[in-house]
């Protein structure tokens, strides 16, 4: 089982990332980044200051906003978007969500529509997005294929490894399905090198 982890992982970082990441406008020095998502936004299994969203706010300079709910489904987070982006007006959005629907075993087809909408309702508004892959319950596991799918069709950066790539390392983790303040900062270190990357700062 060890031996075949690093395959594994290898095989995850390949199917989330491609050659080139698709440009992102650069973002201002006033311009508000909303992370939105479930717990792993909201930073469970640490404390605030140590979620993602704000370390990833001291990495790149800019205000990044905490959006992010325990527990929240695929269809939550699309009902709550609207006044969310009402509220703090972001120049892009992260979206980190799926995980609670597949925990609750939802029909894939269900959580891939949901997520096309939020997509949708973003850039429908003029919005940069980017997406966080997120792994499926299981003993081996990645992020579904879907969520490589809908960042293609909307042309937005993605990493599809990160989230999985810090549940297998235990020193990363507060409980199975949570990373601790460590798991999070290697996540914000790889949404930071994603955005540079993207040209987003």
């Amino acid at each position: 089982m060890r031996r075949l982890l690093p395959a594994l992982l290898l095989a995850a970082w390949l199917a989330g990332c491609g050659d080139t990441v698709p440009p992102v406008t650069r973002l201002g020095v006033t311009d508000v980044v909303l992370a939105f998502g479930d717990s792993l936004t909201y930073g469970t299994g640490a404390r605030a200051e140590e979620s993602y969203p704000v370390v990833l706010e001291q990495l790149i300079g800019r205000t990044v906003v905490r959006a992010g709910v325990p527990g929240e489904t695929t269809a939550g987070g699309l009902a709550r978007l609207p006044g969310v982006l009402d509220e703090h007006r972001p120049r892009l959005v992260i979206v980190c969500l799926g995980g609670n629907d597949m925990l609750r075993k939802s029909v894939p087809a269900g959580i891939e529509a949901n997520l096309r909408e939020i997509l949708r309702t973003i850039k429908a508004r003029g919005i940069n997005a980017m997406l966080i892959g997120v792994p499926a319950p299981g003993l081996i596991t990645s992020a579904p294929q879907f969520y490589g799918k809908l960042a293609q069709e909307f042309r937005i950066p993605y990493d599809g490894s990160i989230v999985t790539s810090v549940l297998y390392e235990a020193e990363l983790k507060s409980d199975p399905i949570h990373p601790n303040a460590d798991g999070y900062r290697r996540m914000a270190e790889a949404i930071a090198k994603l955005l540079r990357d993207a040209g987003a700062v």
